[in-house]
Formats: structure tokens, sequence, C-alpha cells
């Protein structure tokens, strides 16, 4: 159930027959190195419960990348030389999804990144988004399909709490702060929604984005099918305790509503995802989470992972802990699945991410556990793949590539360049996959070529 791409692999075409299309079954490279897919013409589609490129089934395997347009900045905190070389490495693994962001905050919560896209002003970051352009750009050479977040709910892109902020005078609760314990980030920022000129100003930001002509290819990006999807938020939640929750939520519809249409309206072009968790961004709730996709111009639902922000999972006993990961996270996406199957739309499995072993933060440490959790993941959608579920593409969380974390602390600081998939607030090496983390690279190939395997028995390969 796949579509199908013609590539060259050590100077041989494959025919239709021979190769099916799609990130999940790609892994060549010839001897000079990656060679990429061939840069997409197509539109990604929704049908019914799947993806769809000219007709064809699309299922893929992709990750996470946030600091794409950061790497692509023609400044002294850019490294396109760098962006390049991590995007031919996704492609050597066969990857063909990257998940990005879009737009920053510069912002006074603690641990958000700078600079930032915009500021309270309308006077948007020409750098940043120059390098934004560059990096789809680079991408579209590739045949990298991009799925761009505009804003978070989470502090460290600035996000939500940011905008809010702007708009009250300038209060604001940090995440994590003692004097305002859990859940009262969450719950502040879910004054965003009802706040209309916080929204207003989020608007602004979506249509001069979607808008916005490439300075790189000289193309609309609302006419560039290197983009998959323009998303709505990361991890957009109604509030964190349940009485806000039910205080915020027809707000938080309308947000998303009317932020899913205002982005069809602009660009009819390209699918519309929220960015959601799952029931674990709703408190658990099945009906929540129903409610946030029911918009006809919500094109898929997405669900994220994460075993010990979730306590799953000890990282200092994986071991002893691993059964009730494995029982929870089935679990987790068969809900999500049932979800999906009710609206009759995608699921993406789109952010998921382990420990390393014991916890450590360092790129020489063993991966077992985080390993299995990757297949425990892969599995479940190769068997979506199988029965035709609604299972149609994965990102794990996250490509660090060459990255490293440049303190012995692992915490990243206000200037520091070497950008992890760990974001600023984050230990760095956390959860991001490395260049060196090689048996991790072979839990990828292995997941590829099995979605191979089913679409050649499906008829959709050799």
């Amino acid at each position: 159930m796949f579509a199908i791409r013609l590539m060259p692999i050590g100077g041989h075409v494959l025919n239709r027959r021979e190769l099916l299309v799609s990130s999940s079954f790609l892994l060549a490279a010839c001897a000079a190195g990656p060679v990429g897919f061939p840069p997409a013409k197509s539109f990604v589609r929704r049908s019914a419960n799947g993806f769809t490129i000219d007709g064809q089934p699309y299922r893929y395997a992709g990750t996470n990348m946030w600091y794409a347009a950061y790497l692509g900045a023609d400044a002294e905190y850019g490294n396109r030389e760098r962006l390049k070389r991590e995007l031919d490495r996704l492609v050597e693994l066969g990857i063909d999804n990257v998940r990005i962001l879009g737009s920053s905050e510069l912002s006074p919560l603690k641990n958000s990144i700078t600079p930032a896209v915009r500021t309270q002003s309308q006077d948007y970051s020409e750098t940043l988004l120059r390098g934004l352009d560059y990096a789809l750009a680079e991408m579209g050479k590739r045949g990298l399909r991009a799925v761009i977040y505009l804003t978070n709910f989470w502090e460290w892109s600035g996000g939500m709490g940011t905008y809010l902020l702007w708009n009250n005078g300038g209060k604001y609760i940090d995440m994590n702060d003692p004097a305002h314990p859990w859940p009262e980030f969450p719950d502040f920022v879910s004054g965003f929604y009802s706040s209309e000129p916080a929204v207003r100003m989020f608007h602004h930001l979506v249509r001069a984005l979607v808008t916005r002509t490439n300075s790189v290819t000289g193309q609309r990006y609302a006419d560039d099918p290197t983009i998959m999807s323009w998303q709505l938020a990361n991890e957009p939640r109604p509030a964190g305790s349940a009485a806000v929750i039910a205080r915020q939520m027809p707000a938080y519809l309308a947000w998303i509503n009317a932020t899913a249409r205002l982005l069809k309206s602009l660009d009819p072009n390209h699918l519309v995802s929220t960015g959601h968790e799952g029931t674990q961004g709703c408190n658990g709730d099945a009906q929540c989470v129903i409610d946030a996709h029911a918009s006809p111009d919500v094109d898929y639902l997405t669900a994220h992972i994460w075993p010990q922000n979730w306590g799953w999972a000890d990282p200092k006993d994986l071991a002893g802990t691993w059964a009730t990961v494995e029982t929870n996270t089935r679990d987790y996406i068969a809900k999500q699945v049932a979800i999906a199957t009710k609206l009759g739309k995608p699921l993406v499995i789109e952010e998921f991410g382990f420990p390393r072993d014991n916890g450590s933060f360092d790129p020489g440490a063993t991966v077992e556990y985080r390993n299995r959790f990757y297949d425990l993941i892969y599995g479940a959608a190769r068997e979506s793949a199988r029965s035709g579920g609604p299972i149609a593409g994965t990102n794990f969380w996250s490509w660090n590539g060459e990255g490293r974390a440049q303190h012995s602390d692992h915490k990243f600081v206000r200037g520091d360049l070497s950008y992890l998939g760990d974001p600023p607030h984050e230990p760095q090496g956390w959860y991001g996959v490395f260049d060196t983390d090689a048996s991790t690279h072979a839990v990828i190939r292995a997941h590829l070529q099995q979605l191979r395997q089913t679409a050649s028995a499906q008829g959709f390969g050799s």
C-alpha cells in the first residue's frame, strides 16, 4: 500500500515493479553518496484513512528535526553545510519525512530559543525565514517532505505563552517553576485560546508564512509539494487540570477549527494537522481528541508517546519497567487507532522517544531498550500497513545527527550552536538519535525493509 517512485540505485534504474515508494523503501546510496528521492512534484493527499500521492497509497517513516531553519540561516548561528550533511544522512536511512519548527517567538520564558522568528511586532526575522526557505529547498532537492508546525504549547520556542504575555500586560508562568507546580503552566497557557488579540497575532503569522514565496526556489510555499502538512502547533493541549479544560474547551475547539479553516482558505494544496499528543494531551478523554479532529479542515490525527515522561519507564531500571512500557504503549496506540477509525482519518505517530540505557545522555551509551521501543512502534505501523489500518506514518523524536552537547552537564545554554533534536529545555542527548547510533539505524532500516516486503506482497513492489 505505497506509492511508486523511480530511483537510481548503483547505476540501475528500477522499474515500477522493482521499487516501492515512500521513505520506507529507499535504502540506496550510490558510490558518490546519497542520491535522494526524486523531487516531489505532487502533493500528499488524504483518501479515507490513508495518504496518497498521485492516487497511490503512501505510508512513511520519518523523523523530527526542529532546528532545520536555524541551520539553514545565513548567520553566525546557522550551518548550511551541516544541514546538507544531516539531510543526506536521513536519505541514507531511507527517511523522507521530516517534522520541523516553522516559527518561534522571542520570549522571557525560561529555556526558550533565541534568536526567534518574531517579536511582539509584525517585523519577522527575514534571516530565519530565509533559513526556512533554504531548508525547504534542500529538502526538496532530496525528495524529502516537510511537516511544519506553526507555534508551540510549550516554552522552548516561545510559543502560545509568549503570545499570551504579549497581550496580558506581561504576565507569565515558567514551566517547572517550583512556585507554580504542575498543572499551573498548562492552565496558564490555555488562556491563549480565549485571548482574541493573542490569536489574532498568531493568525497574522500564519498568513505571512503560508503565503510566503521561497527566496531560494522562487516558489510560493502554498504551491510547494515539498511541504506535506501545515500543523497548528506542537502539542496543543486544552489545559492541564480538569476544571480549566472544561472551561477552556469551547475556546480551544474554536481556535482549532478557525485556524484549520484559515489554513485551507490560504492554501488548499496542503494537508492540515493539529500536532496533538492524543488522549494524553486531553487528560485521557477520548471525546476531547475526537472533537479536536472532527473538523473537515483537519485531515489527520497525530499521536505522541513518551514512556519516561509519563512515568511508565524508569531510566535507571529499564529492564524492570519494560513490561509496563510495552503494555502501556500497545494500549495507548490501540486507543488512538480506535479514535482514528471512528473518525475515518489517518493517524501519524509523529513523536516517540525513549532514553538511552541507564539514563545516560552520552552518545557512546548503549540503546538496547530504545531500540526495543522503536521496534514496538514500528511493529504497530507495519501491522496497520498489512491490515489497511489508519497508521499511515511515524516520526521518531528526534534526529541529533552530528550535534553534540557543548557542556559537561548536558544543558543547553542560550547561544549554543550545536543544535540537537533535544530542544533547549531538555538535556542534550536525552532522546535524540546520533549519527553514531548504528544499532538504532539498523532498527530503522529493518523496519523499512519489512515495509517494503509488505508492499511487495500487496502488489506495490517487486
